[in-house]
């Protein structure tokens, strides 16, 4: 396996809309399992295929405590149960050591494919629920500074780019 590099905004490539995952393959697998390991090295929660420069819509996660349940989708799409919005902090692997607050439906159902093609259907609340639109907000070339107002994005864009420009 093998640790991906992420994107940080404002890299364009993470404006980029994801294709349709159509092959599931040992190629597919090596990539689910680079995500995954890059997204535990790097302390996330979830980790879109958009924010490792692979425009395919896939994104994996693992919101429990122990780290120990990763979680595959592949091709999601979601329909919001509960409009009732719930705001969370949060935070970003592309928009590095940035948490704000985030409005999102309460609670989602989620159709998708798992690592195999087969079809799964989910029903999520909470952090599981804000970090499913989170990523697939990823792979239809979306940010959760899009959500904040010009000032805080425009504030956040300029101290990752002279961080981007120290580190060059």
């Amino acid at each position: 396996m093998a640790i991906l590099q992420i994107l940080e905004f404002p890299d364009s490539r993470l404006r980029k809309i994801a294709a349709p995952v159509t092959v599931f393959d040992a190629r597919l697998h090596d990539l689910i399992d680079n995500m995954l390991e890059t997204m535990y090295e790097a302390q996330g929660i979830g980790l879109a295929a958009t924010q490792v420069n692979v425009h395919k819509r896939l994104l994996v996660l693992d919101v429990s405590e122990e780290k120990n349940s990763p979680q595959v989708f592949i091709n999601p799409e979601f329909q919001v149960i509960d409009r009732e919005p719930k705001e969370y902090d949060e935070g970003c692997l592309s928009v590095p050591g940035f948490y704000e607050a985030v409005s999102r439906p309460k609670a989602i159902k989620v159709d998708s494919l798992d690592r195999d093609g087969a079809p799964f259907q989910i029903e999520a609340e909470g952090i599981l629920a804000v970090c499913i639109q989170h990523e697939i907000d990823h792979l239809d070339g979306k940010l959760f500074v899009d959500y904040l107002s010009t000032l805080k994005r425009q504030r956040i864009r300029q101290k990752l780019e002279k961080e981007h420009k120290k580190t060059a």
